[in-house]
C-alpha cells in the first residue's frame, strides 16, 4: 500500500491502513487540511470549490467523501461529476471559485486515486501552499460547521459543452479546414472519461468518422493508462484496418495526448508539443517551455523560428510559473501534454487534439510525414523500483559526481549531457521509483545509455 503526499497532490492506492495508503480516513483528512487552507485565505463570506473525476472504480466513494466533507467545513460544491482535469482547471474560474479538486491518479492503474489540489485560478497550488495543507493536516487542526452553516452540493453537467465551445472559439482552431479535411479519427480513452469528452469534441470540430476503442467510462482499464507505446498496440492495430488518418489516446483524466500515425506506428508522445508547438510558432511566434525531461526537439523548433527555449523542472505548476516568466505561447511536458495559455495555464488534451488537427488540416500531409519533419530523437523511458531503505539522495549525488567531468544540471534531480545525448534521473512525484529518461539520435543508442546507467546506479544500491 502506498500514500504519496507532492505538489502533484495526495495520491495513493485504495484499501489497507490509514495513513499508509488512500483509505476513507484519509480522504476526508486531506480534504479537510485544503477546506481549511482556502477558508483560513478567503476574503469572501463563502468559499466555493469545484470537484470533478475521473471514471476510476473508487472515484464516486472519494468523491462523496470529499464533497460532503467539504460541505462539513461551509463550503459550497459545484460536483461536475465525470470529468476531466483542464475541464475543472476552466470550471474554477468560470465559476469564480476559491478553488478545485480533481479526483484522479492520472496515468497510474486503477487502484490508484488521488486529490488534485488546485488554487482560485484552476491552477495547481504551490509547493509552499501544499506543504501548508500537509502542515494542517498533520496537526488536524480543523473547525467544522455548525448545522445551520453546512455548505451545499451543486450538479452541473454543463461543462463539457462549456470547455468544447471555448475551444471552438480559438482563433487558432480551424474547425473549416478540419472539416474539410474529412479525417478518419480512432479513439482510446482507456474507459475513462476522455470516452465521453473526445467524442463530443471531434463531432464538433466537424470529424464524422470516430471509431471508439475503450470509451465506456467504467473505469475498468483495458491496458495500462500510461500512454507509452507498449500499451497502444489495439490503438495501432485498430488505426491500420480501419484506413484512419490519426489514433488518438489519453490517460484517464485527460491532460495528456498521444498519438498513433495512419500507418500504425508511433507519433511519440514527446513530439505532440512539438507539432503543436510548430502550429502555433507559425502563427504566434514567441517563447516556449518544456520540463527536462522532454526532447530537445522543442528547442530546435523554437530556435528554427529565432525564439527563446527554456527547460523547467518536471512537475506542472514549475513549467508554468516558467512560462509566465517567460511569456510563452504554448508549453507543456514531454509525456504529451499541452499547456496552451490562450485557454488557460493547464496540460489539456482537448485543445491539444484540435490544434494537432488543425495544423494537419493545413498541411495537407499524413501524420507520418507530419512526424518526419521535425528534428529526430528517440527518448527511452526507464524506472527503478525503490524500497524505504533506500536514501535516492544520495545515489543521485554520487552520479552527479561521477560524470562531473560532463555538463551536469542539478535543478530538478540530475541531468547529464553527454556529446548530443543526455540522461536526467529524478525521483517521481507520483511513485515509489527513480525515472531514468535518456535521450540520443536512435532508439537503440538512447536504450544502451539508460541500461548503462541502470547498471551503475544498482551497483550503488547494492
Amino acid at each position: 500500500m502506498t500514500l504519496i503526499k507532492s505538489i502533484s497532490g495526495i495520491r495513493g492506492t485504495i484499501g489497507g491502513n490509514p495513513g499508509d495508503s488512500l483509505t476513507p480516513v484519509d480522504a476526508v483528512k486531506f480534504a479537510s487540511a485544503y477546506g481549511s487552507w482556502l477558508k483560513k485565505y478567503n476574503q469572501k463570506n463563502k468559499t466555493k470549490v469545484v470537484i470533478g473525476r475521473d471514471a476510476r472504480i473508487s472515484g464516486e466513494m472519494i468523491s462523496n467523501l470529499v464533497c460532503h466533507t467539504l460541505t462539513g467545513l461551509g463550503i459550497d460544491v459545484i460536483d461536475l461529476g465525470l470529468s476531466t482535469t483542464p475541464t475543472v482547471e476552466v470550471a474554477v474560474p468560470l465559476e469564480n471559485a476559491d478553488g478545485g479538486i480533481i479526483l484522479t491518479a492520472s496515468h497510474n492503474p486503477k487502484q490508484w486515486n488521488a486529490l488534485k489540489l488546485l488554487n482560485a485560478k484552476g491552477e495547481f497550488i504551490s509547493g509552499d501552499d501544499g506543504k501548508e495543507i500537509l502542515d494542517i493536516a498533520a496537526e488536524e487542526s480543523f473547525v467544522f460547521s455548525e448545522v445551520d452553516d453546512l455548505g451545499h452540493i451543486e450538479t452541473d453537467s454543463s461543462y463539457l459543452k462549456k470547455h468544447i465551445d471555448l475551444i471552438l472559439d480559438l482563433p487558432l482552431v480551424d474547425v473549416e479546414a478540419i472539416k474539410k479535411a474529412q479525417f478518419t479519427v480512432v479513439v482510446d480513452a482507456v474507459n475513462s472519461t476522455g470516452g465521453i469528452f473526445i467524442p463530443a469534441l471531434l463531432k464538433a470540430l466537424g470529424v464524422d468518422d470516430v471509431i471508439e476503442l475503450y470509451c465506456n467510462p467504467t473505469g475498468d482499464f483495458p491496458h495500462n493508462p500510461e500512454p507509452l507505446p507498449e500499451h497502444l498496440i489495439d490503438l495501432s492495430n485498430l488505426v491500420i484496418k480501419e484506413n484512419a488518418h490519426v489514433g488518438i489516446c489519453v490517460d484517464p483524466d485527460v491532460d495528456r495526448l498521444a498519438l498513433v500515425c495512419e500507418d500504425g506506428s508511433m507519433f511519440g508522445e514527446e513530439y505532440t508539443l512539438v507539432a503543436v508547438s510548430d502550429y502555433i510558432l507559425k502563427h504566434n511566434p514567441g517563447a516556449t517551455v518544456s520540463n527536462l525531461s522532454s526532447t530537445r526537439a522543442l528547442r530546435d523548433v523554437t530556435e528554427s523560428y529565432n525564439q527563446s527555449y527554456t527547460a523547467s523542472a518536471v512537475g506542472e505548476v514549475n513549467v508554468v510559473s516558467a512560462m509566465k516568466k517567460t511569456n510563452a505561447v504554448i508549453g507543456g511536458e514531454g509525456n504529451g501534454g499541452i499547456i496552451y495559455p490562450e485557454l488557460h495555464y493547464g496540460r489539456d488534451a482537448l485543445v491539444g487534439i484540435a490544434l494537432i488537427l488543425s495544423h494537419l488540416a493545413h498541411k495537407k500531409c499524413s501524420l507520418s510525414e507530419l512526424r518526419d519533419a521535425y528534428p529526430s530523437y528517440c527518448i527511452s523511458k526507464n524506472k527503478i523500483q525503490l524500497t524505504p531503505e533506500i536514501n535516492v539522495d544520495q545515489i543521485l549525488s554520487k552520479m552527479a559526481e561521477k560524470y562531473s567531468h560532463e555538463e551536469v544540471d542539478t535543478t530538478d534531480g540530475v541531468k547529464i549531457y553527454i556529446e548530443k545525448e543526455w540522461v536526467h534521473l529524478r525521483k517521481s512525484n507520483t511513485e515509489p521509483i527513480i525515472r531514468i529518461y535518456s535521450e540520443s539520435q536512435n532508439e537503440t543508442t538512447a536504450k544502451e545509455l539508460a541500461n548503462r546507467i541502470i547498471e551503475e546506479i544498482k551497483s550503488l544500491i547494492n
